[in-house]
Formats: C-alpha cells, sequence, structure tokens
C-alpha cells in the first residue's frame, strides 16, 4: 500500500519539475530564438533595422541553434547544469541586444542565443523526462512542450502591451531580459534541489530491443527538414506582414500571441487527447493544414488571413515535433540518438535556409513583400510535398505489414 505522504511527495515533484521545464522552454524558445519576431517590425519602426538586416539577424540565431544542437551532445555536465547555463546565457545576450546598436554585435548575439536556447531545450528534456519517468507521469510531456507554445505567446503579449506606450525597441530588450531573468530563478533553484532522477530502465529496455529490424529513416529526415524551412517563414515573418497590412502594433502585434497560444493548446490536447492516433496520419495532415496556413497570406493580402495562418500553423508546429520524433525514435530502436540527431539537424538545416532563401529571393523581386510571398509559396509547396510522400510512405509500409507482420512498428 502506497503511503499517502510518497504519493504527495510525488506529486510535488512533478509539478515543480513540470513548472521549471515548462518555464525553461518558454525562456529558451520564447526568448532565445523567438523574441526576435514580435520585436523586428518595432525596431524597423524605430529606424534600427530594414528588412535585409532582419533577415541576417534571424540566419544568425537559426546557425547558432544548429551549431548548438550538434555539441550538446558531446558536453560533457550534468543537464541540470547545462539547463542553469543556457537560460542564464540566454538572458544576458537578450539583454545586450539593447545596450548596442551594432548590426554585427547583434548578429553575434543572435547567434550565441540560438547557441544558448539549443543547449537549454536539450538539457530541458532530458532532465525534465527524466524526472517523469521516475516519477511514473510521462503523460505530463505535453505540459512540458506547451512552454514553447507559452513563451511565445508570453512575449508576444509583451511587445504588444509595451508597444502601446512607444517604448523604444532597444529599452524592450532589456526589460524582456529582466523579466526572464526572474523567471529563471525557479528553473535554477529546482534543478538544484532535484538535479537528477533515474528513469525507468524497463521502458528503455523495451524500446531498443523489441526485435525489429532498424527502418529507412531517410525520408523522414528529409520531410523533416523541410517542415522546419516550411514554418521558420511565417514563424519569422507573420508580424512583418500584418504589419504591412495595419500599422499599429494594438492590431498586428496579436498575430504572434496568436500562433503561440495555438502551439501550447495543441500541445496539451496531444498529451491528454486520443491515445490511439496513427503518428504517420497525425505528421502529414499536420503538414498539410500547416502548408494552407503557410500559404494563405501569400495569395490573400488581408488581416484575417494573418490571423489564420497564425492559428493554422501555431496548432501543428509542436504537433509534428512531437509526432515526427516519437516515429523516428519508434523506427530506430537501438539506433534512436543517431536519428534523432539526424532529424534535428535536419530541421535545423532547413529553418536555416529559410530566411537564406528569402534573402536571395530579394535580389530578384521588385521589392521585400515580393520576395516574401515567393518564399511562403515555396515552403507551401515543400509542405504539401513532404506531406504527399509521408501518406504515401505509411500507405506502402501498411501494404508490406499486411505481407509481412515482421515490418510492423509501434503507432502509439
Amino acid at each position: 500500500m502506497t503511503s499517502a505522504p510518497s504519493v504527495s511527495s510525488s506529486t510535488r515533484k512533478a509539478v515543480l519539475v513540470c513548472s521549471a521545464a515548462m518555464i525553461s522552454l518558454a525562456i529558451a524558445m520564447g526568448v532565445g530564438r523567438f523574441a526576435f519576431t514580435p520585436m523586428f517590425p518595432l525596431m524597423v519602426r524605430d529606424g534600427l533595422l530594414n528588412n535585409e538586416n532582419g533577415t541576417l539577424l534571424a540566419a544568425s540565431n537559426y546557425l547558432g541553434y544548429l551549431l548548438g544542437a550538434m555539441v550538446a551532445g558531446r558536453i560533457k555536465i550534468k543537464p541540470s547544469f547545462l539547463l542553469v547555463f543556457g537560460l542564464v546565457g540566454t538572458v544576458a545576450v537578450t539583454g545586450a541586444v539593447g545596450w548596442t546598436s551594432s548590426i554585427f554585435i547583434w548578429a553575434l548575439l543572435r547567434l550565441v542565443a540560438g547557441i544558448m536556447s539549443a543547449w537549454t531545450l536539450i538539457a530541458a528534456s532530458v532532465w525534465g523526462l527524466a524526472w517523469l519517468a521516475s516519477l511514473r507521469r510521462q503523460h505530463l510531456v505535453g505540459t512540458i512542450f506547451a512552454g514553447v507554445g507559452l513563451g511565445i505567446a508570453a512575449v508576444g503579449v509583451f511587445c504588444v502591451v509595451t508597444a502601446r506606450f512607444d517604448v523604444p525597441a532597444a529599452k524592450m530588450w532589456v526589460d524582456l531580459a529582466l523579466l526572464a531573468g526572474i523567471l529563471v530563478i525557479l528553473p535554477w533553484i529546482v534543478s538544484a534541489q532535484l538535479p537528477s532522477a533515474v528513469s525507468n530502465p524497463g521502458a528503455a529496455t523495451q524500446q531498443s530491443t523489441s526485435g525489429n529490424p532498424p527502418s529507412n529513416t531517410i525520408g523522414l529526415v528529409i520531410c523533416y527538414g523541410l517542415f522546419g524551412f516550411g514554418y521558420i517563414l511565417p514563424a519569422t515573418y507573420l508580424p512583418v506582414q500584418a504589419r504591412q497590412l495595419v500599422n499599429d502594433p494594438n492590431v498586428f502585434g496579436w498575430a504572434w500571441p496568436m500562433f503561440g497560444l495555438a502551439a501550447a493548446l495543441s500541445t496539451v490536447f496531444v498529451s491528454f487527447g486520443p491515445k490511439r492516433a496513427n503518428r504517420m496520419r497525425v505528421w502529414p495532415t499536420s503538414h498539410f493544414i500547416m502548408a494552407i496556413g503557410v500559404l494563405l497570406p501569400a495569395v490573400w493580402h488581408a488581416i484575417a488571413s494573418i490571423s489564420i495562418a497564425a492559428m493554422l500553423v501555431g496548432g501543428t508546429f509542436m504537433v509534428v515535433t512531437m509526432t515526427a520524433m516519437q516515429e523516428a525514435r519508434a523506427r530506430a530502436e537501438a539506433s534512436a540518438t543517431i536519428v534523432l540527431a539526424r532529424m534535428t539537424t535536419g530541421f535545423a538545416l532547413g529553418q536555416l535556409l529559410g530566411p537564406v532563401i528569402i534573402g536571395i529571393l530579394g535580389h530578384f523581386s521588385a521589392n521585400a513583400s515580393g520576395a516574401l510571398n515567393r518564399g511562403l509559396e515555396l515552403a507551401s509547396v515543400a509542405l504539401f510535398l513532404s506531406a504527399i510522400y509521408l501518406w504515401k510512405e505509411d500507405r506502402c509500409r501498411q501494404f508490406l505489414l499486411t505481407m509481412n507482420p515482421r515490418f510492423m512498428i509501434s503507432r502509439n
């Protein structure tokens, strides 16, 4: 019989771990990665940036994320320490943006912010998931990853409210860093009190010794890379598009909070929603829905299309992340670490190509708006094609399953 104090202690730990990991992801992604998105039009408003410089800063951050993801696996320190280091580093470089006006220094700061956010994301995931496995609360995983959407939404609301008072963008960067610094206190304390956990080894054994041979995952890696390219354009430029239509921060600024809120709600829904959903149907369907959201602002220039796009893209990008990584892990089995690393690298390369291609198209277009529209159309096509591939690939695997049951993999 389990004692009441033991159950209470387990619940308390689960709440603390989920809260700390969720806040960590909110800071890593909402601030370290995507704070630039709602800040970009405000910096343009203040005459600090133009579209070409903005593309440079976005690409610099994505490059940093790629470098951080590639290096994180080689860092031989505890995830709890890497978590705090990444959070403190993210806060520091975010505040530093407000203390300079040099494009070169901004690019370096955004590069470091990308590295810090990648380290924080990986450390928070490893630390948080290990504790949930140890506490047998794996069903709360979606709560942790809801932090990504909540961070995006919170930073968006911060920008809308602050811009309402015509606060300079440089000061907003400093204020945002101060707020993030206050929030860092909880993950810092919790990770110090609960530095590590021993997860259930039986689960890992069950995943890696099920007897199924590893499957070819090259197609999955490519599709995940196309997803990175497809989603990063609206994730970077939605507020800019909205500002071109309505030059009022109280209106165009809400596109980004809507994006983040949709991401947070979709993650929680996947976590607590249907348990028997076929990942290889959810994943391509999400690509298809996202493709529509990416294409809408390019063919329908209205604030309504921006709002719909924010909901469609925001409501699917975290669903794709969770289902794609789960599918790759299920297929890879003993080689899961290698395949997931390839998936992450493909994603990082895809999102790095986004602003780079926009910059290239800008040299062949009459204006920045035309270049962005062409880029969105290209990204939409990439998402549509990847959805078709995933659908057909799933049907092929289902056919092989009927012919030979040893091709079966876990679908739940």
